[in-house]
Formats: C-alpha cells, structure tokens, sequence
C-alpha cells in the first residue's frame, strides 16, 4: 500500500499507537522485569517506548522467553531476559525480540544449531559432568595413554648421564690425545674441540691442572706438521689473555720450545700458528718479554723477517715488538691512582728489567722495520709505520741516515694524499688513508 502525501502517514501511525495502547491497556502490561539468573533483571521494552513494569504479576507466574539471534514474537504475559532486543513491528502490530548484542557476542555455533540459549547450568547437570570427569580419569584407558612416573624418573636419570661437562670432555679428549691407538686424523680432531673449549679461562686452567699443557706440548715437538700446527694453536688460544696459562707454560718450558720451531726449518702454516703462541705468551707478562730477550728471542725473529719474503710473518713479527713496545710505555705513564691500583709499581718494577729498546737498536731492528714499507699491502705499510714511531727514541739517528726510509716517506705520502682527496670526494673526511698520511707525517716530523 503506498500513501501519497505525509499527512496520510501520519493519520496511519496515530491510529497504529492508538491500537497498541488499547491493546497494552487490555492485557495490563506491555513490559515486564524479571530477576534474571545472573542476578541482573530482565528488560523487554522496544524501540520508540520507555518499558513499564507490571508490579501486579507474581514473577513466579511469568514465562521467560529464552530469545535466540531471530526475531520472534513476544506474546502477553511472557518475559524476557536483561539485555534482549525487543521491537514494535508496525505492520503487525506485535512485540518481536531476539539476543541483544553482547548476548550475540557469546551466542556459540552449538546453540546455533540447536536454536536455543542456556544462560547456565543446572546443579543436577554440574553433579553429572564432575561425575563423568572423576569416570574418565579413573579408567585404564587413560592411564594406558601415560608413562608410569618411575619410568619416567629411570629415563631421565639415564639422560643425565650422556650429558657432559666440559671438564669431563677435556678429560675424554686428553685419553685420546695419548692413546696410542689413535690416529694422526683423530688427534687433529681432538686438538681441534680442545682449541674451541679453551677460549674459556676456566676451561684453559683446568686443562693446566690436569696434565694436559705437557700433551699440548709434546704435539708441538711431533713429527707431523699438522699436529705441530694445531697444538701451538690450542697453546696459544690457552694463553692469551690467561695469566694463569701463561706461568704454567713459562714453568713447563713451552718458550724455549716455541722459539726452536721458530729457528728451525718449517712450513710457513707452521711458524704463524707458533708466532700466535709466542705472542700470546709474552703478552703483558713482563717476567716472559724478560726471558725472550736473554734467550735470543730478537735473533730468532730477526732472522724469520730476513727469510720472509711474502711479508706475512714480517707483519706478524713487527706487530708483536710494537705491542711490547706500547706495553712499557703505556705502563710507565704517570698519573695512575695508587689506590685503584695497588699493583702498579710491581709492574713497572718488572716492565723496568725488559730492556727491548736498547736490543732493537743492538740487533739492527732500526733498519730492519723499513724494509717492510716496501710492500704492496696497506695494512703492512700501517704497522710499520706505528712501529717506526714507537722505535723512534732509539732509532732516530738512524732513520736521519736512512735515504731508502726519507724516500719511501716522500713517495707513499704523495701516493696516499692523493687517496685521501679520493676518500673526501666520496665523504669520508677522517678515513683510513687519511689515518696513514698522519702517520707519516708524525715520523717526519720526528726525523726533522
């Protein structure tokens, strides 16, 4: 039916809510409120209304609608739970209510399909399934899903014992170090797990204690090449930064070893893993510089940097006097707290007996070091540089008499300064060229 004017729809409603009002009237209530079972109350009302209350009907002669997510007609004398959605249905006249929306939030696919809501359980039906959990658990059919807990116990206490600590891997691996019935392959094997678990100090102490530098030791004095180069590998990660290592392998005569590897005939792999080893022992252990000096050390090396031709053992070596060098200096500054460091003056006592400087002038290391300016590597050319200027104070008269040394100064500036404005072009202001060409110019300004 389509009305023509607005006058007509009005007239139509008037007379619509005029019937309902009647109709509520005969039936003595329009809404009614109901306790609800979460202890909130029941509303019904609809969309245009305020919902009246019925305070004449006992709540106990109500129906309670139980609404769902459709429409349904509400009939006089029925209730409805809190929250539900109630509408007038203006063609027909007739209260309609379904779930409101936080009802339709928790509203399942279970009740879906069954088309009805059950705001809770019942104690009978509580009784039940607390009955039925009690059935389930005391039956053989779960109980043969799991373990029995005393297995499980017996296998996890055999677990444990597969598990190793690294003590008792160290000494696994040491009885295969000495078995001889193990092979040159399995002994490459066990120095190399022995090289990784001594970076720890622990480890490396614990390795000391139990025998086990005397066997590194004894590799280092094998027959195989390999076995040479992997135990001063193991020596060496054992050593460095380890004070502890480091006076039990000065005890156990490890540099006197190490140096006659060095002034012997060897492959090149050989002499760097045994210069790592050297190093790392001489490191900030004054009574062991002291040692290297009185036994030769300076001769060993010099004549390992006159035999080095590919410059790899010459950076090494050059790298290390630069490191004792920097050590007593750094060490001899003034101006350390006497009470942040009680032991300051013992060691500048014991850096006082290394007299190094006076043997690198003694064993030509003055004119040795700027040989290695020759090569084609910049990291070469850098250390050399920095170990130039740390021999300075008793090298100088002779670098001022050094034609090879002013003419390689003046040619790698030029060619680095021209790197350098390369270096600024791309941004770098402060780059690494930059740091050489500084280099350089500290030394020149030194022999001046």
């Amino acid at each position: 039916m389509r009305l023509t004017s607005s006058r007509a729809v009005l007239a139509f409603l008037l007379l619509l809510l005029l019937h309902c009002w009647h109709s509520g009237l005969a039936h003595k209530s329009a809404l009614t409120v109901v306790e609800n079972t979460d202890g909130g109350q029941a509303v019904g009302g609809d969309e245009e209304e305020e919902a009246t209350v019925d305070e004449d009907k006992d709540e106990g002669d109500l129906e309670v609608v139980q609404p769902t997510e459709d429409w349904h007609t509400l009939r006089p004398g029925q209730a409805v739970p809190a929250g539900s959605h109630v509408r007038l249905n203006l063609q027909t006249g007739q209260r309609e209510v379904r779930l409101g929306e936080e009802q339709l939030k928790y509203w399942t696919q279970e009740h879906s399909e069954r088309g009805e809501v059950k705001p809770s359980f019942s104690p009978d039906e509580l009784k039940r399934a607390m009955k039925k959990i009690k059935e389930d658990l005391n039956s053989d059919s779960v109980a043969s899903k799991y373990r029995p807990i005393e297995e499980l116990k017996r296998d996890m206490a055999q677990l444990e014992l597969l598990v190793e600590t690294d003590v008792q891997i160290m000494r696994r691996l040491l009885e295969q170090l000495n078995s001889s019935n193990s092979t040159t392959e399995q002994r490459l094997s066990v120095l190399l797990e022995l090289e990784y678990l001594v970076h720890q100090v622990d480890n490396a102490q614990t390795l000391c204690s139990m025998g086990g530098l005397q066997v590194i030791l004894q590799g280092l004095n094998s027959s195989d090449f390999r076995l040479q180069e992997s135990s001063a590998f193991v020596l060496g990660s054992a050593l460095s930064s380890n004070p502890v290592v480091q006076v039990k392998a000065m005890e156990s005569g490890a540099l006197q070893t190490l140096l006659t590897i060095l002034a012997t005939a060897q492959p090149l792999r050989v002499k760097k893993k045994v210069l790592f080893a050297v190093a790392a022992l001489l490191r900030h252990f004054p009574y062991a510089q002291r040692h290297f000096l009185s036994h030769g050390g300076l001769q060993v090396l010099s004549e390992l940097f006159r035999e080095d031709a590919s410059g790899v053992l010459r950076t090494r070596v050059v790298t290390m006097l630069y490191d004792m060098i920097s050590e007593k200096e750094l060490i001899s500054q003034t101006g350390l707290d006497p009470v942040l460091d009680a032991s300051h003056e013992e060691r500048v006592r014991q850096y006082s007996k290394v007299l190094l400087q006076a043997e690198l002038l003694e064993k030509g290391w003055c004119s040795l070091v700027p040989q290695l300016l020759e090569s084609a590597e910049h990291d070469y050319r850098e250390k050399a540089l920095r170990a130039l200027l740390a021999m300075a104070p008793v090298c100088l008269e002779q670098y001022r008499l050094d034609s090879s040394l002013l003419g390689s100064l003046l040619s790698l500036r030029d060619q680095y300064q021209e790197s350098v404005l390369s270096e600024m072009i791309l941004g770098e202001e402060n780059g690494y060229f930059a740091e050489i060409v500084e280099l350089i110019d500290a030394l020149q300004v030194k022999i001046k």
